[in-house]
């Protein structure tokens, strides 16, 4: 099957979110100019860089998240695992401005480090960001969607202890969860490993 996508796909539901999948999901937590807390989930996000730690996502419209960042210049990526699947599902409602998603949906709270944006206390990781950029997504034809996008460097990693074993962070453990397209997440329950191969020979 081929289909271009401004003709719309010949299924009965548009399989592009399920053709790019697991996706990681970014648990955001922000603050607006007067300090009231915010908490959304985004799956259009994946780190950018390692070194320096530098991690992007798309918000599909101008929301909460997207004017808090912009105002205060500072978010933080949670990172959530299977017990906090119901707890990140609520946090995901349309609700007024005035409303913290962390206290609708009963998510426990813990104040940064190296910015003031809180984060969430029990999530598997948790990355303080500073914004470095933003911008609307310019299209071939030379307009521009709803769609922003945000980079963040990150100045501080929160680790859950729990999850630290042998000197690395166990993901499976965790359950880290994913985006898999319609209405699917994933909770990862399985890995392996692979060494990678030297430098071609030829």
């Amino acid at each position: 099957m081929f289909y271009r996508p401004e003709d719309g796909a010949p299924l009965p539901h548009n399989p592009f979110t399920a053709l790019v999948a697991p996706r990681p999901i970014a648990w955001i937590s922000t603050r607006n100019a007067e300090g009231r807390p915010n908490l959304a989930p985004y799956s259009f996000f994946n780190a950018i860089s390692g070194k320096p730690p530098v991690l992007g996502f798309s918000s599909e419209g101008m929301k909460d998240t997207s004017r808090n960042i912009i105002a205060t210049k500072e978010f933080t990526i949670n990172m959530a695992g299977r017990e906090h699947a119901q707890m990140l599902n609520l946090s995901s409602a349309t609700l007024p401005p005035e409303v913290n998603e962390f206290e609708f949906a009963d998510v426990p709270m813990a104040s940064g480090v190296t910015i003031s944006t809180p984060r969430v206390a029990t999530a598997v990781c948790a990355f303080e960001c500073r914004l470095l950029k933003f911008r609307r997504i310019k299209l071939l034809d030379g307009s521009y969607t709803n769609n922003i996008h945000f980079i963040g460097q990150v100045t501080g990693i929160h680790i859950d202890d729990r999850y630290i074993k042998d000197g690395r962070v166990d993901v499976v453990a965790a359950g880290m969860l994913s985006r898999m397209g319609y209405r699917d997440y994933n909770s990862l329950r399985e890995s392996f490993e692979m060494i990678r191969p030297s430098d071609y020979p030829g």
